[in-house]
This record gives C-alpha cells, sequence and structure tokens, in this order.
C-alpha cells in the first residue's frame, strides 16, 4: 500500500486480559497515534514510540493482532515484520500497537544468594539443555524420575542404589561483566526467587520421593548448580554437588511406618567455583509442563518455539523444540485429561448424553480387540428440528481430526429456514472407509424415521452411492460439484493452462447451474471445444445426479457439500482434545447455537426469515417489465425477453426458478398478483417464521460431571474401550480447508518460450 498510510494507535502499560473465547483485552495505559507508510523503517517507527512514551528502545517490544484474530499476538522486530503488518491492516484505517516494556534496575550483588549466584555471568545463564551431556561409565540415569534430560534417549537400569547419576549439563564459561542494565541472568533470578527455598535443612517433609525431585531441582535451579544422585531408589535419597570437591551434600529417606521422605543430613555450603566451573540445571519434561501450565491454560495455542524463548528469558535455559513440545504435551495432558483414559470413558459418557438430553441417539463400537472403532451422536433437539422446520435435505461431509490418535469426524447437517447451518448428527470413526460411511447412515437413518424422500449432497466416492441408494430407497443423491471438480482435474491428462482449465471450470459449473437442457448442452458443448477428453468425463459421471437441468430431488441450489463449514471449524478448535471432550466442546456450540438462533427470531416480525425475504424482494423487483396474458385454466403465460408459462397449482414455471429455490420467481409472483394472491402464499413452508422457531424449539441440555470416571456399579462396566492403534505420524499434519477454494491449480509458464510445465532455468 506504497503512498497510503495507517494510523497506528500505539498502547502502554496497560495488562491483558483473557476472555471466556480465550481472546485477549487490553485494559488501561495510554494511548497515542502515530501515522505510518510502507516506507518507515522499523527502527525509525521504533524510537518515535520510545521518545512518545519516554521508555528506552533497548527494552522495547512492539506486537499487535492479526485482524479478525484476538488471541495470539504478533511480534515486530525488523523491517519486514512492520511492512506485513501494514499489509495485513491494508483494509483498515487504523491498527492497534501493543507497547511493552522491561523495568531498568541496578543489579545489587549483594543481595544474591550466597550460594552461587554471585559468581555468575551473564553468559552463563543461558544453559544449552540439549548439549551432550558428560555422562561417565559408572553413572546413569535416574530410573526413577527417568526424564532428567530431554535432549537424550534415557537408558533404564533396573538397580541404581549406590550408583552415581551425573545430570550435569555443559555450558560455556563466562567473558563478560554482568551488565547494570536488567539481563537474562537477573530475570532468571526474578523468575526463580520463589524456588530460593524449597529446600530449607534438615527436618523438612515431603510427602515422597517424586515430591522431594522436583523441589531439589527447583532448588537446584535457582541456586544455579548441578548435582548428581549418589544413591536413589523408592526410600532413600543421596544427593551431591557436581562439582569436584564441594561438600555440598543432601540425604532424604523415608521415615519408618511412613510413605513420607525427610531430609536427615544436609550440608548446604559450596566450596566449588559455581557457574565458572560446572554449571547445570535439572530441567525436566515434567518441569516444563509445570512451568508452563497457567500460561497454557490462557493460550491453548501457546507454541513450542515461544515456550523456549520465555523460559530462556525468564529462567535462563535453552531448551530445543522437541523438549518444549514435549513439556506442552504434558501439561496439555495433565490439563485435559488422558487420551487413553477418555476412550474408556466412552461408555460412561453415552449413557451421560442419553440421560441429560432424552430422546438422543448416542453409541460407539469397538474391534474384537476392544480398541475403539465409532461413535455416533444425534441430540434430540437436532432431531426434532430436522424433521418439523427444516428441508429434506442432508449434507454429508468429513474432516480430518490432527489428534494423538487421529480418526475422522463424519456429520451430517441440513439447512434451516434462513439457509444456515443446522446439525443434524455426526461420527468420529478410527478411518474415512468404505465400511465406516455405511455405518453412519445406517445410524442416521435409525434416528430419522420419516417417510420423506430425503435429498443428499455428497461425494459420490466413499461407497456413498451405494450406501445411500441401500439404506434410504426413494432418496435423491447429488453429486458435490466441488468433489467432482477435483476429480475432473485430476483425471485429464493433457497438458493445460490455468486460465483454460479454469474456464473448463466456470463452464461446469454453469453447466451443473443451468435450469434447462437447451443451456446445460451449449455449457457442454463450450467445454467439448476446449477438450474432448472433458467432455466425455462429464457425459459419463452420470449428470442426472449433478445438472439441475435433470436432477429429480430438491436441493434447492445447493451445490457443494461443504454447506455445514461452521460445524467443521468447531471440530478443527477442538481437534486435539481427548474424544469425550472433544464431543462435549462440540455439544455446547451447538447448545450455544440453538438459543442464540432461538432469541434472535423472537425479535422477527416478518412471514419468511431475512433472508428469504430479501431473495423474494429482489424477485418482486423484476416484475414490473412482465406482461400476463391468460389462458385456459391454471395456466399463463408471462411475456418480457423470453416467453415463460406458469402453473399456478403445481407452483411451476418453465424457467425452472420457482422449483429450484422453492421461492416464486417473478414471473410466478407477477401472475400471483393478477389473481389478486400474496406470494407468500405460494412460498415452501420450510421458509417461514413459524418454521425456523420450530426448528430451535427445542434446547441441547449441559452434561454434568462429564470428566467423572465411569461408575463401579454401573451395567458398562463390562465395557472395555481402548484407543485405536492408529497414532499421529511424525511431522506437520495438513491440513484440510473448508468452504470455497480454487481447485485448479497454477502451473509453470517460461518466461523465454511461454510454454508451460517449466520455468525459464529448466527450458530446453
Amino acid at each position: 500500500m506504497a503512498g497510503r498510510k495507517i494510523i497506528t494507535i500505539c498502547q502502554w502499560g496497560g495488562e491483558f486480559e483473557a476472555d471466556k473465547d480465550g481472546s485477549l483485552s487490553y485494559r488501561g495505559g495510554d494511548a497515542h497515534a502515530i501515522d505510518i507508510d510502507d516506507q518507515m523503517k522499523f527502527n525509525e517507527f521504533k524510537m518515535e514510540v520510545a521518545e512518545m512514551f519516554n521508555c528506552s528502545i533497548s527494552t522495547m517490544s512492539i506486537k499487535y493482532f492479526l485482524p479478525g484474530n484476538r488471541k495470539t499476538l504478533i511480534t515486530i522486530s525488523n523491517d519486514k515484520d512492520l511492512k506485513r503488518m501494514i499489509k495485513f491492516h491494508g483494509d483498515s484505517v487504523t491498527a492497534d500497537i501493543y507497547v511493552m516494556t522491561e523495568e531498568i534496575v541496578a543489579l545489587d550483588v549483594s543481595n544474591m544468594p550466597a550460594s552461587r549466584s554471585s559468581r555468575t555471568t551473564l553468559s552463563e545463564a543461558v544453559v544449552p539443555i540439549d548439549a551432550p551431556l558428560d555422562m561417565k561409565d559408572d553413572m546413569v540415569d535416574d530410573t526413577t524420575y527417568p526424564d532428567v534430560s530431554l535432549g537424550l534417549p534415557l537408558d533404564v537400569v533396573d538397580d541404581t542404589t549406590h550408583v552415581d547419576v551425573d545430570t550435569q549439563i555443559t555450558m560455556p564459561t563466562a567473558i563478560s561483566p554482568v551488565p547494570l542494565s536488567i539481563s537474562n541472568e537477573e530475570k532468571h533470578m526474578k523468575a526463580a526467587q520463589q524456588w530460593q527455598n524449597t529446600i530449607t535443612g534438615v527436618g523438612q517433609r515431603f510427602s515422597g520421593v517424586h515430591e522431594f525431585r522436583e523441589a531439589l531441582r527447583k532448588y537446584a535451579i535457582a541456586h544455579q548448580f548441578a548435582f548428581r544422585y549418589k544413591k536413589n531408589d523408592s526410600h532413600r535419597v543421596t544427593v551431591k554437588c557436581k562439582a569436584e570437591g564441594c561438600p555440598w551434600r543432601i540425604h532424604a529417606s523415608r521415615l519408618s511406618t511412613t510413605q513420607l521422605i525427610c531430609i536427615k543430613k544436609m550440608n548446604a555450603t559450596h566450596t566449588c567455583e559455581g557457574a565458572v566451573v560446572t554449571t547445570g540445571y535439572q530441567a525436566t519434561r515434567s518441569w516444563v509442563a509445570s512451568i508452563i501450565m497457567e500460561k497454557l491454560k490462557v493460550f491453548p495455542n501457546y507454541k513450542p518455539k515461544d515456550i523456549v524463548n520465555d523460559i530462556k528469558q525468564e529462567y535462563g535455559i535453552q531448551l530445543n523444540y522437541f523438549q518444549a513440545w514435549r513439556g506442552k504435551e504434558i501439561a496439555k495432558e495433565q490439563l485435559q485429561g488422558s487420551y487413553k483414559e477418555a476412550y474408556s470413558q466412552l461408555p460412561f459418557f453415552c449413557e451421560k448424553i442419553m440421560e441429560t438430553n432424552p430422546g438422543s441417539f448416542a453409541t460407539f463400537t469397538t474391534k474384537e480387540d476392544s480398541s475403539f472403532h465409532r461413535l455416533f451422536v444425534s441430540f434430540h433437539a437436532s432431531l426434532y428440528g430436522f424433521q418439523q422446520g427444516c428441508r429434506p435435505l442432508l449434507f454429508l461431509d468429513s474432516i480430518s481430526l490432527k489428534s494423538k490418535y487421529q480418526g475422522t469426524l463424519f456429520a451430517a447437517t441440513a439447512a434451516d429456514g434462513d439457509d444456515s447451518v443446522f446439525p443434524v448428527a455426526f461420527s468420529v470413526v478410527d478411518a474415512e472407509t468404505d465400511d465406516n460411511w455405511h455405518w453412519f447412515l445406517l445410524q442416521v437413518k435409525s434416528t430419522l424415521p420419516t417417510s420423506r424422500p430425503i435429498t443428499f449432497v455428497a461425494d459420490r466416492k466413499k461407497g456413498l452411492r451405494e450406501s445411500i441408494a441401500e439404506i434410504f430407497p426413494g432418496s435423491f443423491h447429488g453429486y458435490c460439484l466441488r468433489y467432482l471438480t477435483e476429480q475432473l482435474m485430476k483425471d485429464l491428462k493433457g497438458q493445460f493452462s490455468h486460465e483454460v482449465k479454469r474456464l473448463m471450470v466456470e463452464d461446469f459449473f454453469s453447466a451443473a447451474c443451468a435450469p434447462r437442457h437447451e443451456s446445460f448442452q451449449r455449457c457442454l458443448e463450450s467445454i467439448k471445444s476446449i477438450s474432448l477428453e472433458a467432455y466425455n468425463w462429464l457425459i459419463e459421471s452420470e449428470p442426472m445426479n449433478w445438472a439441475n437441468a435433470f436432477f429429480q430431488g430438491a436441493r434447492y441450489n445447493h451445490m457443494t457439500s461443504n454447506f455445514g463449514e461452521l460445524f467443521y471449524s468447531w471440530a478443527s478448535e477442538a481437534h486435539e482434545l481427548p474424544i469425550t471432550q472433544m464431543v462435549e466442546v462440540i455439544r455446547g456450540k451447538i447448545m450455544e447455537l440453538f438459543y442464540t438462533r432461538r432469541t434472535n427470531s423472537i425479535q422477527w416480525m416478518t412471514r419468511l426469515t431475512p433472508s428469504m425475504e430479501e431473495k423474494l424482494e429482489k424477485e418482486s423487483v423484476k416484475v414490473r417489465p412482465l406482461q400476463v396474458l391468460l389462458s385456459g385454466g391454471n395456466t399463463f403465460e408471462v411475456r418480457s425477453d423470453t416467453i415463460e408459462v406458469v402453473d399456478i397449482d403445481h407452483w411451476d414455471c418453465s424457467c425452472k426458478g420457482w422449483q429450484l429455490t422453492g421461492l416464486p420467481c417473478c414471473h410466478a409472483i407477477a401472475v400471483i398478483g393478477c389473481i389478486g394472491r400474496s406470494p407468500y402464499d405460494y412460498c415452501s413452508r420450510y421458509f417461514t417464521t413459524e418454521s425456523y422457531r420450530l426448528t430451535y424449539s427445542e434446547s441441547v441440555h449441559p452434561i454434568p460431571n462429564v470428566d467423572r470416571p465411569m461408575e463401579k456399579d454401573s451395567s458398562l462396566v463390562t465395557v472395555t474401550v481402548t484407543p485405536p492403534p492408529t497414532r499421529r505420524p511424525p511431522g506437520r499434519p495438513t491440513t484440510k480447508r473448508f468452504g470455497s477454494q480454487e481447485v485448479v491449480k497454477r502451473q509453470l509458464q517460461c518466461s523465454r518460450c511461454k510454454g508451460v510445465g517449466h520455468n525459464k532455468s529448466t527450458c530446453k
């Protein structure tokens, strides 16, 4: 946006507060405005901000939110970052900037702990945990608490009694003095100060060896020294300072007849040279998890790279990405519960769904080895709303889950009277297979005892074509144009440019939406002139299942199966949760959706829903130039640029607009006006405000104690459910997008010969 300025509202001195949905709000502080453009340099901007708030440029950081995302702060650290910020706010006049500073203090060496911090310099405060461990041949890992080092594989040894365990992590020696301004070392001291007294001396008691070891690690971090185990088992622990000749030593053992661990001996004196000689921190995965736990509650999307940066700044410890990721996984499991336990709770969970929401369906199946296979859920409020107020139209689609055990979410969604997504039923399965789709449709059939023929909009593959015809005889299956387009582009063998493919896709969609045979054929002839292969492919793809000119069902101009995009976005937000919690999040979203729409519809004063009122009004505007000629019976001729025939009794117009949408077309409205009737009398009942309110008249009820373990006296206690054998593969998971997306990938075009499929460097 060169030449165009954007006003940055710079805010400083306030605090961020987390809302219920996880978004952040800024409270308090001062605000000033600065106008900038993409020619401004970051240092110039930073200097201007520092001068404005009278703060030091060296301790200042600048952050902002992306438009529409109030959950993640983005840092500006260079010119490119500043340009990106301006680009992201290109459609806005203003952009909110948050200035954060660190206070400048004098370093009072006399107040530092006498143990070792007074001998530690800035460069020593950064401890590379992923550095090689200096392990001696006669030393082994602590088998009772095996995750001392996160960067190396752990060797489990059965007998660790009377064995030295070296947990030192080497770090570079100091070469520079401590600066007077606040440093990483000083920030480390402030963060770890709370752990200075986790070990107080002889007589201190702990609930067990795990609590003692955790306290010891925090104590070592606070006082900056490395230790090693001399004895380490379930009833006694002896530890000494890693430095050779240093007398610091501690021994704790179990009090007789109890599980308590008590410190029996302790020499708190260090004579070693501290961090200058050797320093190590006992940073385990569980320690990382305990540190980030509270922040992870507020910021569920807390990234491992941010964890690495924060722990380095606050504690002076350098983690690698994998260590931060493992710590986050442990913290998530502690916050959310175990994935494995969630599967074992499925019997109890399904029982509670049907108990708290009478008339609902919740069932699951397992394989022969008791591993999870499939889960189906449909709430009574959804089933009642679909049967009473929704068109007999269902959209079937799926989304891959990225949880620990992967899986796929199936969903059947409908369209309410205002043409918004209406969730009917969903299922979590171990994999997307023909058999699982068949099972899902059987469950949908059992929950919808309706005599109305249903129109399905879905892919033609995955066994859906056969399953729909078998389970719902007399129903209609409209093929999803999105899937057809993807398959067409994949099957075409000719080399077509991006522009040619785009034209073919446009003609394909025009052919599918064409209401009459003549216009359908014209569009196909246009494709034929480009590619005979594409033309033959479309002819063989059963146009009676995707072209309006031939389709016998009523899909109300909905041509793709991804209508339920809102529902899939809910699943995407919760896909990393254990299965019961993911279902609970979706249930909460459905409950909130029903309440909101039911409440909003109370204010409607129109006979039709707002979106349908708008569509009817647009058709009514077209009536003025039309001429209506009466003929015998209830058939009328309407003339304009074309001549159309309207059958008022059968709600039929030769333009097919009335039949395709369920609302009178302009020709029908002209005839209805001539006979003195109201167009509202000829609109589908599904579009009325009354039907809409009936759709959302029932409520989805909460499920209390959803995390409670299964009752011992429950009849379902004999049912065992274990996680499926599938596990999340290594690497970054792929993203499946829903909504409008371009299915044609752009091909390379050579700038030299103008040919496609290669670039200038590979041109021959």
